[in-house]
């Protein structure tokens, strides 16, 4: 189907868009500091993109494309370090509104600190394969940091996080070849561990991981930057 990826963008951030004036979240008052995280966020991940895509680590089926190119990724691949990002967000913003009771717990920052530790081991482990190393590379080296400054929303980001793998495993399975005659995005099996749930690479849920602890983290220091707050529900008890 010409424009399923485009569509796929569309679908996922429509219910997000949809809600942002919702009274109780009203997650359009966050928008400046949402914005600039997602810019900041994507400038790293589409120079990633843009160097794999180069050395072909992965690659894109025209059949699903609209054609339209920004130096060599579609618009669409440009288009989903917005959409996802927002939508992403979208859900963390929620645990933050109807889960207050989440908070920071003993050993949390130790545990977020291992988990960078082991998956900055594993990329040494493999490091011949690009896709692995670079994942488990960046992504081991950023959640060590988040996990050593221990913000009080770390919490709050593994719910979230874990909440929003299911959206993020459809989407991608979409766009991996699940229930599709072809894949939308192609992977370089030799370049990654060859693990697949269903058709996602294994190694997309650190990738998820990463770009979603990223924009948290931005977004996050540019709410207190600028003082833009959050509407608390009251909490009996």
């Amino acid at each position: 189907m010409t424009y399923l990826y485009l569509l796929i963008n569309l679908f996922t951030i429509s219910y997000p868009l949809a809600q942002s004036f919702e009274r109780r979240l009203q997650y359009y008052k966050r928008f400046k500091a949402l914005f600039i995280a997602i810019g900041l966020t994507a400038v790293f991940f589409i120079v990633w993109d843009i160097w794999f895509t180069s050395i072909g680590v992965w690659g894109f089926n025209e059949k699903y494309l609209t054609g339209i190119n920004i130096s060599i990724l579609p618009l669409e691949e440009w288009l989903f370090f917005l959409t996802v990002p927002f939508a992403s967000v979208f859900i963390y913003e929620c645990v933050w509104y109807f889960l207050p009771q989440i908070q920071n717990f003993k050993g949390i920052s130790s545990a977020t600190m291992m988990l960078g530790l082991i998956l900055l081991g594993l990329s040494f482990i493999y490091r011949f394969q690009a896709y692995t190393f670079c994942n488990f590379l960046f992504a081991g080296i950023f959640t060590f940091y988040v996990g050593l400054k221990n913000p009080s929303y770390l919490a709050k980001f593994w719910t979230s996080y874990f909440i929003h793998l299911a959206p993020f495993l459809m989407v991608n399975g979409i766009l991996t070849g699940s229930y599709i005659d072809e894949e939308v995005v192609w992977y370089n099996n030799a370049e990654n561990l060859s693990i697949r749930f269903y058709t996602i690479p294994i190694e997309d849920t650190v990738y998820a991981l990463l770009l979603f602890l990223m924009n948290v983290y931005f977004y996050e220091l540019f709410i207190k930057k600028f003082k833009l707050g959050r509407t608390r529900p009251i909490v009996n008890g």
